[in-house]
């Protein structure tokens, strides 16, 4: 399969049923793949931040993550206000976004979107950013990633793609879904809450996304 099929193949193995994004010259394998897919539903945007931003109401709205698929460089860039928001308000969402080619990587050679380290601009406002580095890796970068940022306090994640692995073909192997673990409060913490809650004259519950 190509690239662009190991994307779409291990959203589906991972149930993701719905993207949002914007098509662009180096993530086309992966629209090739949407349009043959029978279970994720493409929604397309008019601005990779509205993209963005569908993707953090869906997964507030359904408690399941949220994916926008964006091309190269600034229109990676453009998702960056939401996936600010969707860090400040532990909202997981997944950016699945095209990279230059693996062999122009760090070259700065004026390639078209290229920006010096893509990654490095989506650090402070994810838990994790990842690349792959082959088309057999695509599936277990993609679900390591999915699960990083499901378990425990949710937060966003970055994954990139090269184009030329999105491109490229290879032989395979797209592993089943992860269980994420969930946090859960000690049975002592719920007793105690319990007991403040029976005992308190004027109780407020503040609560929030954090």
């Amino acid at each position: 399969m190509t690239g662009g099929e190991a994307v779409v193949g291990s959203l589906e193995a991972h149930n993701v049923r719905t993207v949002f994004g914007i098509p662009g010259s180096h993530n086309l394998s992966i629209y090739d793949a949407l349009a043959k897919s029978d279970v994720i539903r493409h929604i397309v945007a008019r601005h990779e931040q509205g993209a963005g931003f569908m993707a953090d109401g869906y997964a507030r709205a359904g408690g399941e993550p949220g994916v926008c698929i964006t091309t190269t460089g600034p229109a990676a860039l453009n998702t960056l206000a939401a996936l600010g928001t969707a860090f400040n308000d532990s909202s997981p969402v997944l950016l699945v976004t095209s990279q230059n080619p693996t062999a122009n990587l760090g070259e700065n050679k004026g390639l078209i979107h290229e920006i010096g380290d893509q990654l490095d601009c989506f650090r402070p406002v994810t838990r994790l950013v990842g690349r792959a580095d082959a088309i057999t890796s695509i599936p277990g970068t993609l679900i390591d990633t999915l699960k990083g940022m499901l378990e425990g306090h949710h937060r966003p994640a970055v994954i990139e793609v090269p184009s030329d692995l999105l491109d490229g073909q290879d032989a395979v192997s797209i592993p089943g879904p992860i269980i994420p673990k969930r946090l859960k409060p000690r049975y002592e913490q719920v007793e105690q809450a319990a007991k403040l809650l029976a005992s308190a004259r004027r109780p407020a519950i503040w609560a929030g996304g954090g």
